[in-house]
């Protein structure tokens, strides 16, 4: 079973490094559905992947300075915070409710995803631009809650609210947000362990070192493939899973536990 999380883990480190996130919306299910894990633990072990996998991500994107460290570290506190308390209440659902829950965050993600695509071509760099405390908290709390619940990185909603909500460029954007994606995800880890959450620590560590080294190719590759293309092909494949778990939650029996 570990080996089937070779090919998995690269594909989604690849797409961490490449768009900024929605690894962990891809991993959760590769964890479920293919290595045969429990939601629960799944989702806990969902963070420590993509957790590792930002942080390589991260630390390529800062050499480059195209992280904008003031708005990172304003967005992650509340986050942190926000994770906390997800954190708790995905401990009290059960395994169905929180598929069923994820599967709309999913759509969402997908056409704001699609929609980041759509403007990515008129972008021009023109630095960090100032962003005011009040939204970036809110917009930090909201995303960090969400981190917490589902178990995933955030990076899906991040991108989207950093290039459209607070105008940095996409390439900004992926990189802001893969430090925001390792401070949450390490604060939303620490509170899933801290509420008795237990993952499979081999299948885990198989995943996230194949995902921190597709992570480097990703953000090795990003910058020469068209970013309006890789964020729509994205989109489509998290439109697609979306429906799937919609389809297995309802109508097949499914989730497994």
């Amino acid at each position: 079973m570990d080996l089937l999380a070779i090919p998995f883990g690269l594909a989604i480190g690849l797409i961490v490094g490449a768009v900024g996130g929605g690894g962990a919306i891809l991993a959760l299910p590769v964890l479920v559905y293919v290595l045969g894990e429990g939601v629960g633990p799944a989702s806990t072990a969902a963070l420590i992947v993509i957790a590792v996998a930002a942080a390589v991500g991260a630390g390529a994107r800062a050499r480059d300075g195209h992280v904008c460290w003031r708005l990172a570290l304003l967005f992650s506190a509340p986050a942190a915070v926000g994770s906390l308390g997800g954190a708790l209440l995905s401990a009290e659902a059960s395994p169905r409710v929180l598929i069923l829950a994820f599967v709309p965050v999913m759509l969402v993600a997908a056409f704001a995803t699609w929609q980041r695509a759509g403007a990515g071509r008129r972008e021009q760099d023109t630095g960090c631009p100032p962003a005011a405390t009040p939204i970036v908290v809110s917009a930090g709390f909201a995303v960090g809650a969400l981190t917490g619940f589902f178990g995933v990185g955030g990076g899906f909603m991040i991108v989207p609210v950093l290039a459209l909500g607070l105008g940095l460029t996409f390439r900004r954007a992926v990189a802001t947000s893969l430090v925001i994606i390792t401070i949450t995800g390490i604060a939303a880890l620490t509170s899933h362990l801290l509420t008795g959450a237990a993952p499979n620590w081999g299948i885990t560590a198989a995943l996230a070192c194949c995902t921190a080294l597709g992570a480097l190719g990703g953000t090795a590759i990003a910058d020469r493939l068209p970013q309006a293309a890789l964020a729509k092909v994205f989109a489509v494949i998290v439109a697609l899973l979306a429906l799937f778990l919609l389809a297995d939650a309802t109508l097949l029996g499914g989730p497994p536990t």
